[in-house]
């Protein structure tokens, strides 16, 4: 029977330690001189990005922060000018409604002066028509009265007569 004889883990194996120690040598000045440099320049590319990305971001809610406040004053601006546009309007329709009040007074009051005018008219027409209806049949009774023609002077003296009469009592 053959035995073996086991090892025991702590003791020191020179060739294993020299093999192991020459492999991560050779690995690390391959990773040191092929794979670092690039895994470097990954971070330094993705850090650059990053920060890029950051900077933006604040640019970006610097500007978003410039636009509400022009937002806000240009809001505030309108209602301004709609709070005076509105009160211009008022003021307007307040001086049409004036005129227009002013305008239909002056109209009535052409109106009442011309209906004054009129019915003055009608009346001195009247009167007029009646006293030369008067006169007429005064005229008439007169003639018979004294039996003989009144002639168109005595007619025109009798109309100035009646008429200052009726002129006197009218006032009166």
């Amino acid at each position: 029977m053959v035995t073996l004889l086991a090892a025991s883990p702590l003791d020191f194996d020179l060739v294993g330690f020299t093999v192991a120690l020459t492999v991560f040598l050779l690995f690390s000045v391959v990773t040191a001189k092929f794979v670092w440099p690039k895994i470097a320049k990954g971070l330094d590319e993705r850090y650059e990005k990053i920060r890029h990305e950051i900077e933006s971001a604040e640019a970006a809610s610097r500007k978003a922060v410039a636009a509400q406040a022009e937002f806000e004053k240009r809001l505030q601006d309108a209602r301004e000018q709609s709070a005076r546009m509105i009160e211009e309007s008022r003021e307007a329709a307040k001086k049409i409604a004036a005129d227009l009040v002013a305008k239909n007074e002056a109209e009535l009051a052409e109106m009442k002066s011309k209906a004054l005018q009129d019915l003055e008219s009608a009346k001195e027409s009247a009167v007029r028509e009646l006293n030369e209806h008067a006169i007429g049949l005064a005229s008439v009774m007169a003639s018979k009265i004294l039996r003989r023609e009144v002639s168109a002077t005595d007619q025109a003296r009798l109309v100035t007569e009646s008429l200052a009469e009726l002129g006197k009592s009218a006032k009166n």
